[in-house]
């Protein structure tokens, strides 16, 4: 199956709170979209594992993506090394995605800074025809994905590109409230910067805050490392 957009999130819920608007988007357009997690989150204060795996599923549904695995590193321990670069890269030649988006690269958690350098380098790397990898037991060809995005996370960022997701705010909204364990504070869980009062809140109004900038309802936004460019002055528009 090949992808138009593959997301990567050092930890599920990661991707939704990111660029869930912009993936709902893509998706309702008819793009096939598949999400990776890193990690499973086995270090997050509240929740377990496998409630986090229940909550990443029913976000799935709500964003429409054609599939989503866990890669199952070692949460907090995420290493740019050559070990996890092949994994990235055998994902990243299985599905050819055109446009990958990852985690923004400084940020307060530092798994988040760690695997946006690990996809960066992974998707550069995948292009290179004399590493040889397999996936499923057959060799695999060299493929670089055209796009390689940042999206926004807990820190600010001055963005490079800014998505209009002005009819897919609920959708955003209802992915990471999907992730129940997280950011809805009950008598039963410990009080985090995610669950507190404010959150979701927050995720709203600094979407309202980009689309303003670009006349429109809502945005998200991303970073790239590289120049970006376009065919014709009317893509800007």
């Amino acid at each position: 199956m090949k992808l138009d957009i593959l997301a990567f999130g050092a930890h599920p819920d990661d991707v939704e709170m990111g660029c869930a608007g912009t993936i709902a988007k893509s998706t309702s357009a008819g793009k096939k979209v598949g999400i990776v997690d890193l990690t499973r989150g086995e270090l997050g204060t509240n929740g377990t594992i496998e409630i986090r795996d229940k909550e990443a599923s029913e976000a799935s549904k709500i964003l429409g993506v054609s599939f989503r695995t866990n890669l199952e590193f070692e949460d907090g321990f995420i290493f740019n090394n050559k070990e996890s670069q092949i994994r990235i890269v055998e994902i990243i030649r299985h599905y050819k995605p055109d446009i990958v988006l990852s985690n923004t690269q400084i940020d307060r958690h530092s798994d988040h800074g760690k695997a946006s350098d690990l996809i960066y380098d992974s998707s550069f790397i995948s292009g290179l025809s004399k590493l040889k990898t397999s996936f499923d037991g057959n060799t695999q060809d060299p493929w670089r994905p055209k796009i390689n995005l940042n999206y926004q996370q807990w820190n600010d960022f001055k963005p490079d590109v800014l998505i209009d997701i002005s009819n897919f705010m609920d959708s955003k909204i209802n992915s990471i409230l999907a992730y129940k364990s997280q950011v809805i504070k009950d008598q039963n869980t410990t009080s985090t910067k995610i669950n507190s009062e404010n959150f979701i809140e927050s995720i709203s109004y600094r979407s309202k805050n980009y689309g303003r900038l670009i006349d429109v309802e809502y945005a998200e936004a991303f970073q790239s490392r590289r120049n970006i460019a376009v065919s014709n002055l009317s893509d800007l528009i």
